[in-house]
């Protein structure tokens, strides 16, 4: 598929998007371009240096928005099963999370873009094939989450696009803090 293109890569005869699924996916594309922008030229050594006092480094930034953009594409289909009880998690839960933030022994700047490279692909395919962008879950059991609220798909698909636009920023103030440089400007 291509963004701004109106058909999938699967099927010759497949419906046109329309522009707000098309307005959705070149979102998407645009701020997922800038969070990648931030690796180039990186070494895998790079990617994982923490340059602020936060966990937070380029690698794991990537990997974070890649497993929520995921984790969020099956909630759309699947409901609250499709993500974890986040006011049941233990210590232990916790600190696997966190693990998802950082670059670990023998990951690769080179393999945490393939796989995020994956992630949008699917999204990217789930944006064009949805049947209704209107349909409705109830949010999973978190603190951070309004009681019995249901998000439709179309503001889930929203929230990755926030996620990883506010991630991009993150990103890019670590990168200009390892050799300066920026995404723009």
């Amino acid at each position: 598929m291509t963004v701004s293109g109106t058909t999938t890569s699967d099927a010759t005869d497949a419906p046109a998007l329309s522009d707000e699924r098309t307005d959705l996916l070149e979102m998407l594309a645009k701020h997922r371009h800038f969070l990648r922008f931030t690796t180039r030229d990186l070494t895998d050594e790079q990617a994982g240096l923490r340059t602020t006092v936060s966990e937070l480094c380029l690698g794991g930034l990537i990997k974070h928005v890649s497993g929520a953009e995921r984790g969020w594409s099956r909630f759309i289909i699947e409901g609250p099963s499709a993500m974890p009880d986040f006011t049941a998690m233990t210590e232990a839960d916790w600190a696997k999370r966190a693990d998802d933030m950082r670059m670990l022994p023998g990951e690769t700047l080179a393999g945490v873009l393939e796989d995020y490279a994956e992630a949008a692909r699917q999204t990217d395919e789930l944006i064009a094939t949805l049947p209704d962008l209107g349909a409705t879950q109830p949010l999973p059991k978190a603190p951070w989450f309004e009681g019995d609220a249901r998000w439709s798909a179309r503001r889930v698909l929203m929230h990755i696009m926030t996620e990883t636009a506010q991630h991009a920023g993150h990103a890019d103030i670590i990168r200009e803090s390892i050799d300066g440089a920026k995404s723009m400007g």
